[in-house]
């Protein structure tokens, strides 16, 4: 296997080049922005998220989301490596849970030793011309050390961009019906469970493993490093996350980073934290596997109270109306990314959380879980509108606020949105057979806690029979205060009339 790495990276070809891409998941991604003072978004860097989702024998499938940092290079080759080290003939039917769980340590492990082999060269011609430039250098003169001294700081810096870098992962591998979690880092999964009676049910595998973790600050301490300045200061080399792929300054040279000085071991590791065994037998529902930079500009935008069910009912709208999980994935990031950009150009009390966000990428399972038939994608050119609509959890002393965006199509018929919000006092219509307005309960799997988003259990509550109808005009009646959206459509639309209740 070691050759066979080798071979495939000196000819720049893919491990997984001939592995079947799985056809029940959609994958949905945005590159990083940061917003100037008109509102305008410039990208700052190219996108360094990676993913994984593929079909192997017997079964097997395997899925993965990876946030890189100071390139894309660890977040590609971790991608690519692990599918490797997973879907050429490791795993089978015949293997119990503590075969797969051993496995997929094992998978980690080589993807981080495999890839540090790539760049030793690098960093032992980096440690070598640094050496160089020591002031006890005395076989030069002051010309040739500052003519070849200058050349060599440009190397350095070339080297530097070459072996920089790291990245964190979310990884979900399902056999025999059964799903397995590994997490290293800061990304996020969560499994949604539909029942017959219309309530979804939203577990968080597992939890990010940052500077707030309690488990990793204890781990930390037990190495001597001194959790509460950890804590404090929420970085670590430049990221919160404790556990990280690559990213050779926290692996070999902690000992010169000040918070990490006294460790007497590796602090900032590779290993997984393994999660399962969640079975999949009859269940109906999809998993959801986020991005640490996906997760920040929904929590910056409404506080993460709220984020797991809000993005849960996001998936669950897009699902109602589409018949593509490509698009449905791509609708919700870009509905993510909207309502960043709202809140900050809002100049709410949340604005100053959002001037800019990382690169986002979410990736969607579905679990049985039927797509619209028929159903048309979301209006890509159509304005978004928000009206909001006053919400109060009488369990929490925050008060939030129902968003719809309502999308006017070129047509000049008014469209039903999908809800953006975690909670709707009544529920929203929404087309399709499978309607997103149904309870959903959260649960940590960390913690096995289990709260609901409301005061009396429900997040949405069922309109029946009694959901509102579109007249001949494809208006339906009012249920809602529209007049936050007739302000934004007259705004927009000052020539040619107005748009109001007639």
């Amino acid at each position: 296997m070691a050759a066979q790495r080798r071979n495939l990276m000196q000819s720049h070809q893919s491990w997984t080049d001939d592995l079947p891409l799985c056809e029940m998941c959609g994958v949905g991604t945005a590159t990083n922005c940061v917003y100037g003072s008109d509102g305008k978004g410039s990208q700052i860097h190219p996108n360094e998220d990676g993913h994984l989702r593929f079909r192997g024998e017997d079964g097997c499938f395997l899925y993965g989301v990876f946030n890189g940092y100071d390139g894309s290079r660890v977040a590609s080759f971790a991608s690519q490596c692990l599918t490797a080290e997973l879907l050429l003939g490791q795993l089978n039917s015949s293997h119990s849970d503590s075969d797969v769980r051993r496995i997929l340590t094992q998978a980690f492990d080589v993807v981080e030793k495999s890839y540090f082999e790539t760049i030793d060269d690098a960093l032992a011609e980096k440690a070598n011309l640094s050496n160089y430039l020591l002031p006890h250098n005395e076989n030069l003169s002051f010309h040739q050390l500052s003519s070849q001294g200058q050349k060599v700081q440009e190397r350095l810096k070339e080297l530097e961009l070459e072996v920089s870098g790291g990245a964190t992962a979310v990884v979900a591998l399902i056999l025999n019906d059964k799903l397995y979690i590994a997490s290293v880092g800061t990304n996020r999964a969560l499994l949604c469970k539909s029942s017959s009676d219309g309530q979804n049910q939203v577990l968080q595998i597992g939890r990010p493993h940052n500077t707030e973790n309690e488990e990793e600050l204890q781990r930390l301490a037990a190495l001597g490093v001194d959790s509460a300045r950890v804590r404090q200061a929420g970085l670590i080399s430049g990221q919160s996350s404790t556990r990280r792929l690559g990213d050779y300054r926290v692996k070999f040279n902690y000992n010169d980073i000040d918070l990490l000085s006294v460790a007497k071991g590796k602090p900032v590791i590779s290993e997984p934290e393994i999660h399962g065994v969640q079975s999949l037998e009859n269940v109906t529902g999809f998993l959801l596997l986020m991005s640490e930079g996906l997760i920040n500009a929904l929590e910056s935008a409404h506080g993460p109270e709220q984020a797991n069910q809000e993005i849960v009912a996001m998936v669950a709208a897009e699902l109602a109306l589409q018949n593509s999980l490509e698009a449905v994935a791509q609708s919700v990031v870009e509905r993510i990314k909207r309502l960043h950009h709202d809140v900050y150009v809002s100049g709410r009390q949340r604005a100053t959380f959002c001037s800019r966000h990382e690169d986002m990428t979410l990736l969607i399972r579905t679990l049985d879980y039927p797509l619209a038939e028929g159903g048309t994608p979301t209006n890509p050119s159509g304005r978004i509108y928000p009206v909001s609509v006053p919400y109060s959890n009488s369990l929490s002393t925050s008060k939030t606020s129902v968003m719809l965006s309502l999308v006017m199509p070129s047509q000049n018929t008014l469209t039903n949105g999908t809800n953006t919000a975690s909670t709707l006092e009544e529920g929203t219509p929404t087309p399709g057979s499978q309607s997103p307005t149904a309870t959903l309960q959260s649960t940590n799997t960390q913690t096995q806690s289990s709260s609901s988003s409301s005061g009396d259990g429900s997040l949405f509550r069922q309109r029946g029979s009694q959901a509102a109808q579109p007249d001949e005009t494809g208006r339906v009646p009012p249920y809602i205060d529209f007049t936050q959206f007739y302000r934004l459509w007259g705004s927009d639309h000052s020539e040619g009339g107005g748009l109001g209740p007639q």
